[in-house]
């Protein structure tokens, strides 16, 4: 019977096979690192365009910011305006009412009363003055509440004077009535500001 040898058929089949999986290893690997490139360049692309978004996003902040300082100086220079506008309403209210108010407290002296100083602080009104007699400056007190625009007399210091000078020296305080055409006269200052408020 005929001897067949297999050894170099079977050699070159494991040599070959042997190529083959060295093939796969070498094709996976570059497989792998075309992978890993592509991968690597789409994510440094993403990285890429996710910086230039933020630094625009930085750029729109910046611009804002800026929108809103100068909003904000609009509105301060806004309420100074209005706060003038209030100041000079108030003025022009005044006016009148210390002309109203003098002629009020040259009617509310009695005789035998003479003012030396009258001074205002606020609402607040002093008097300082001299009087023929303590009588007179009750009757000047009583004159005083009984006005339109002063109110709430209130006697601080009475000097009865002696021998040439019989007279009493006295101060006594006073407060200012709130006028009605001076709260009219605010309406409009306070109408602009409320309109201003609304058109926020």
């Amino acid at each position: 019977m005929p001897s067949i040898n297999l050894l170099p058929w079977r050699q070159e089949l494991r040599q070959r096979r042997r190529k083959e999986f060295l093939y796969g290893i070498v094709g996976a690997v570059l497989l792998a690192a075309v992978i890993t490139l592509v991968a690597n360049l789409a994510v440094s692309s993403m990285i890429d365009a996710q910086n230039r978004r933020n630094e625009l996003l930085k750029a729109e902040i910046a611009e804002l910011d800026k929108a809103i300082e100068q909003i904000l100086a609009l509105e301060e220079e806004k309420n100074r305006m209005i706060a003038r506008m209030e100041v000079i309403d108030t003025l022009q209210a005044s006016r009148p009412e210390v002309v109203k108010l003098f002629d009020q407290i040259v009617s509310t002296l009695p005789e035998g009363v003479y003012l030396t100083s009258v001074k205002q602080t606020g609402k607040k009104l002093e008097f300082n003055g001299v009087a023929q007699s303590s009588t007179r400056v009750s009757a000047f007190m009583r004159n005083l509440d009984a006005a339109e625009s002063l109110s709430s007399p209130e006697l601080k210091v009475i000097q009865t004077g002696g021998g040439t000078n019989p007279g009493a020296q006295f101060t006594l305080f006073a407060a200012q009535r709130a006028q009605a055409g001076a709260e009219e006269a605010k309406a409009p200052a306070k109408r602009t500001a409320r309109a201003a408020e609304a058109g926020k």
